[in-house]
């Protein structure tokens, strides 16, 4: 809502996360974690929460009509941006008990925000 460019209109994207971690120490098997609990863990939530989900700002009128059709949609307190969705990404992968740096979402192949934490 309210932005003055082409992504104004109901548009999707196929989008590409990368998940950086970071520890000071290593575990016993030399690693910060297993590549494939990071992979399983973001691909569950992406899977249950994003992938053929509408996302959209709380405040959008389309919601109504979105509930009346009975449409699947995720309500945002923030615009659905790629650094909100990253930010989205970064806090599950926290949540989870992952020692996460960075999460990278790209949406095109030449644009991609980063969310961190100080």
């Amino acid at each position: 809502m309210h932005h003055a460019g082409k992504c104004r209109h109901l548009h999707g994207h196929s989008v590409k996360a990368a998940i950086t971690v970071a520890a000071q120490e290593l575990n016993r098997q030399g690693m910060v974690c297993d590549f494939s609990d990071i992979k399983a863990s973001a691909n569950a939530f992406i899977e249950e929460q994003l992938d053929h989900n509408f996302l959209v700002y709380q405040d959008d009128p389309i919601i109504s009509w979105l509930t009346q059709n009975n449409e699947r949609f995720m309500p945002l307190n923030e615009h659905p941006t790629a650094e909100v969705l990253a930010k989205m990404i970064y806090l599950y992968m926290k949540d989870q008990g992952f020692a996460i740096e960075q999460v990278t979402l790209w949406e095109t192949d030449s644009s991609y925000a980063c969310y961190r934490e100080p």
